[in-house]
């Protein structure tokens, strides 16, 4: 088998602020402590089974030598903490710069879909506190009849509708808020309003609209 097999690491994409950007809303320590260690974390553990994966395919590891189960899931969790908070960094801005409404077409699509953003807002943030344990809050769209679809997944194994795109995301593990908010998961999810980055989520759905 060729010697010149590699899988291509991933990287730990810059974060588009500064690490008190976000201030008052969610502390710059938070920030360190989430983007360099538990970001950076999921990084480091995709690319070390990656590395494990590709000893499998060029057979120094044999049948036996490792759990393929184990192995994928591995992956699973890792890629999936590495881009679910990529796309969770982009999806806020600087105090002063995100919070407020939506504009453009994800405003019309909400207006449409849920009568108000008010309305929007309160389901959104209803789902976002029944979550159980850690996980995410996010935003689909669905491609195929153009629906805004809410929905919740616990830890990295999203319960995720295949092929719809994510236009919001919110991070409810615990290292998301604890140093600031203690227990108190619901103010960090009203804080966090104040934060959105709605042009971003816009210019994704219209990426979509578009095609």
């Amino acid at each position: 088998m060729s010697s010149s097999i590699s899988f291509k690491k991933y990287e730990l994409p810059p974060l588009p602020y500064k690490l008190d950007a976000l201030e008052p809303y969610i502390s710059k320590d938070i920030i360190d402590l989430h983007y360099n260690g538990h970001h950076k974390g999921y990084v480091n553990g995709a690319n070390s089974f990656l590395d494990r994966m590709q000893k499998v395919t060029k057979g120094e590891l044999l049948s036996g030598q490792y759990d393929i189960q184990g192995l994928l899931r591995g992956l699973v969790f890792n890629i999936n903490g590495h881009k679910l908070h990529s796309l969770y960094w982009e999806n806020m801005a600087p105090n002063g710069k995100g919070g407020g409404k939506p504009g453009g077409s994800l405003a019309d699509l909400i207006e449409k879909q849920y009568g108000s953003f008010d309305k929007f807002k309160a389901l959104f943030t209803e789902a976002a506190n029944s979550l159980p344990g850690t996980g995410w809050t996010v935003l689909y769209y669905e491609t195929e009849n153009g629906n805004l679809q809410i929905m919740t997944f616990e830890n990295h194994f999203q319960n995720h509708i295949a092929e719809l795109p994510i236009v919001l995301i919110l991070d409810e593990f615990e290292h998301a808020y604890y140093l600031q908010y203690k227990n108190k998961r619901a103010d960090y999810v009203n804080a966090w309003w104040n934060l959105v980055n709605w042009d971003y989520a816009n210019k994704k759905l219209e990426k979509y609209l578009n095609k």
